[in-house]
């Protein structure tokens, strides 16, 4: 164990993770699965990058969005899935004190840039379905880089607030974190010190972002509905509906699991089922976006067709 002397206290540098399991077996087909999911995730997120930037046909508002959020997946899952990976090959994975907390951190970052991209993917639906004459004025270029330094910066800020709580926090007993990435939740549990303050904070901040971008989506479709409603075109309804089916399913698979994990009392599940709805949202949703967006949007399957057809 890594550690420092300090006064009468021994202050833990470095952290063990102690996965998803102890099985044997079981750690053998996890890797295999893990291993599996993330190259799906790693290439097809990839492969949406490539295919929107060299299709003409998708060099809209909605696809470059859609490409940073395939950026944000492949670093979300890249941020967990490699040491997890390695916890299944290495009994008790050592992580140091900054190690853990550069992990945590880029985890809170590309997560709140997700759900930044996320709503901003629904109101650039809203224009488009709503105000369709507007929609080049309203979702400019400038207008769209202004969305995206915005999920930045609130990236930056709230995973600055995990961070900084993270170093307020004194670590002075057991460092074997019942995780299989440092969480903040686990690591509160291993502090020493009064955890009450630096909980606080990034629990607001993280709060802050879910229930501004939910408001957000949910504002969002509620106009959606009503204008796809007063369409008298089946047909038009049809093709509105189609747009949004495949943004509707990733806002559902992902803010479900979030929900789940940061809103939901703590005494409500167990710490296992904590780590695996962490898979989910760490790991699985991130190769699940591409596969939804491919298969659930027509843009996207015809620029693949062209593309397929000049190979």
């Amino acid at each position: 164990m890594d550690s420092l002397w300090d006064g009468n206290h021994t202050a833990v540098t470095g952290f063990i993770l102690l996965g998803l399991t102890e099985d044997p077996v079981l750690k053998v087909v996890l890797f295999m699965v893990i291993l599996c999911i993330y190259l799906v995730t790693v290439s097809g997120n990839l492969g949406t990058i490539i295919l929107i930037r060299t299709s003409s046909q998708l060099h809209h508002p909605m696809y470059v969005f859609l490409s940073h959020l395939a950026s944000a997946d492949i670093a979300i899952s890249t941020s967990v899935a490699p040491n997890m990976l390695e916890n299944f090959l290495v009994q008790g994975n050592p992580i140091s004190y900054h190690g853990c907390c550069t992990q945590l951190g880029s985890a809170a970052f590309f997560g709140t840039v997700e759900c930044f991209l996320l709503a901003i993917m629904a109101y650039d639906r809203f224009v488009a379905i709503c105000n369709p004459l507007l929609y080049s004025t309203k979702m400019n270029t400038q207008v769209c880089v202004q969305f995206l330094i915005v999920a930045y910066i609130a990236g930056f800020v709230n995973a600055f607030s995990f961070i900084i709580s993270v170093y307020f926090l004194f670590f002075c007993g057991p460092n074997r974190v019942n995780h299989f990435f440092c969480d903040f939740s686990p690591l509160v549990e291993l502090s020493c010190s009064d955890s009450s303050i630096p909980a606080v904070v990034p629990s607001f901040t993280c709060g802050s972002v879910i229930m501004c971008t939910v408001c957000v989506i949910i504002v969002s479709y509620m106009y959606i509905l009503i204008t796809i409603l007063k369409m008298r075109s089946k047909e038009g309804r049809q093709k509105a509906f189609s747009t949004c089916s495949s943004h509707l399913t990733a806002v559902s698979l992902f803010y479900g699991t979030l929900t789940f994990t940061y809103v939901m009392p703590k005494s409500s599940y167990s710490t296992e089922q904590n780590k695996v709805v962490s898979v989910f949202y760490t790991v699985v949703i991130p190769m699940l976006n591409p596969i939804i967006y491919s298969l659930r949007n027509n843009d996207m399957k015809g620029a693949l067709k062209r593309v397929l057809h000049k190979i």
